[in-house]
C-alpha cells in the first residue's frame, strides 16, 4: 500500500511539475472532509462506484424541490447565483466560481435569487444503480 501511495504522490508531483513548465495553471477548489455545514462525510458505499457529473441550470427566481442526495457529491457554480438552504434552516449562498461539498442524506433545495440562469457542475461518486438524488 505504501509502494502504491507514494506511486501516485510522485506522479502527481511530476505532473504538476510538468503542468508548471507549460505555463498551465491548476488551482484547488476545493478539499474537504466536511459538507458545507460542518458534518463530517460519511464513508464510502459498497458496491461498483459509478461517477456522474452534471451540469444543471437553474433559472432567475426557481426554487428546486426538498430532496437529499444519498452519495458524496461536490460542485462548482459557474455562473450565476444560488442559495441552499437545509430543513434547518441552515443558509449557504454560493457565487459564480464558488466550490461546494454538498449535503449528505439531509434534506436541502436550491434556489435562485439572482437575475440570470445559475449554472453549476456537480460531481457524484455513486453506486451503480442507485440514486443520486431523493425528492
Amino acid at each position: 500500500m505504501k509502494k502504491v501511495v507514494l506511486g501516485s504522490f510522485v506522479v502527481s508531483l511530476l505532473f504538476i511539475t510538468a503542468c508548471a513548465g507549460n505555463h498551465i495553471e491548476v488551482k484547488q477548489l476545493a478539499k474537504s472532509t466536511k459538507s458545507w455545514d460542518g458534518n463530517y462525510l460519511p464513508a464510502y458505499s459498497q458496491g461498483q462506484p459509478e461517477v456522474t457529473i452534471l451540469r444543471i441550470k437553474i433559472p432567475a427566481g426557481a426554487e428546486l424541490d426538498m430532496h437529499y442526495h444519498p452519495v458524496i457529491n461536490a460542485g462548482v457554480l459557474v455562473k450565476g447565483e444560488l442559495t441552499v438552504i437545509t430543513e434547518d434552516r441552515k443558509t449557504l449562498n454560493l457565487k459564480a466560481g464558488d466550490s461546494i461539498v454538498e449535503l449528505v442524506n439531509k434534506k436541502h433545495y436550491g434556489k435562485n435569487e439572482g437575475k440570470e440562469t445559475a449554472e453549476i457542475v456537480v460531481f457524484y461518486a455513486g453506486i451503480e444503480n442507485k440514486p443520486i438524488t431523493v425528492k
